[in-house]
């Protein structure tokens, strides 16, 4: 008669020798059955409302004309200098014809909205519901509210020709990295990336072209598409001559 109990199953490691595969790849392996076992069903229905963002996204953004998107902290409020430079920059590319466009909630993108519907110009928000629901801001005249992240993203890039970048945090930077990675890559013509606020944004610039260019991980063309100013006055150079030199021009306010 055999005693001898089951063995518990043990799977090899990188170096050949046998370990227990313990209770984290468990639970790992549990959740990629719970995802592997989702309904087709379910999926479609996905795949739907997706589309069915995209769609009322394009619907409402279709007609803003010259549009420059400003992305930058919810966290910072009236007051604070990135919020008024924000402010001032709504109100200078309004005054200049472009819309503007922001996430639509509060902080750096209710001051660029802000600066934009007090000069009277088009003030657009791509809002997103969140757990904790992020308000939209007052000062909008055109108002999008998305599920979906990515869907967003695409509203605030695709109907912008310049991005204006006020200090902000992770999500500010993955906005700022996309719209270098669409531009890096073709997927964009090459739009200017404008950086306001020198003293908070030259010690990441400095670190990128440390970190990235002794690695080679990044071209150095691709770190001179950012430029990085002080003031929203230097910021609307900037647009106005890429928007001059390509035609683009909108036409300006009194």
């Amino acid at each position: 008669m055999n005693d001898s109990k089951p063995v518990k199953p043990t799977h090899p490691d990188v170096k050949g020798k046998v370990s227990d595969p313990g209770q984290p790849a468990k639970v790992l392996r549990e959740e990629n059955l719970l995802i592997a076992r989702s309904s087709w069903a379910g999926d479609l229905l996905r795949v739907g409302r997706i589309a069915l963002e995209f769609i009322r996204g394009y619907r409402a953004m279709r007609t803003i004309g010259p549009a420059v998107t400003i992305f930058g902290s919810a966290r910072l409020k009236e007051g604070h200098p990135a919020y008024e430079g924000a402010r001032e920059m709504g109100r200078l590319l309004a005054k200049s014809g472009f819309a503007v466009i922001t996430g639509g909630g509060p902080g750096i993108m209710e001051a660029g909205n802000r600066g934009a519907f007090e000069a009277g110009g088009h003030s657009v928000g791509c809002n997103i519901h969140l757990p904790h629901e992020q308000h939209e801001n007052p000062y909008l005249s055109r108002l999008v509210t998305f599920y979906y992240f990515f869907v967003r993203k695409v509203m605030l890039i695709k109907y912008s020709a310049a991005f204006v970048i006020f200090p902000g945090g992770f999500g500010t930077l993955d906005e700022l990295t996309e719209a270098l990675t669409l531009i890096q890559t073709g997927k964009l013509p090459d739009f200017p990336v404008v950086l306001v606020g020198r003293a908070y944004w030259e010690g990441l610039l400095a670190w990128a072209r440390e970190a990235f260019l002794e690695a080679k991980t990044v071209d150095v063309r691709d770190l001179d598409r950012i430029t990085l100013v002080d003031s929203p006055a230097e910021a609307m150079e900037i647009i106005w001559a890429y928007a001059s030199r390509e035609n683009g021009v909108p036409n300006a306010k009194n």
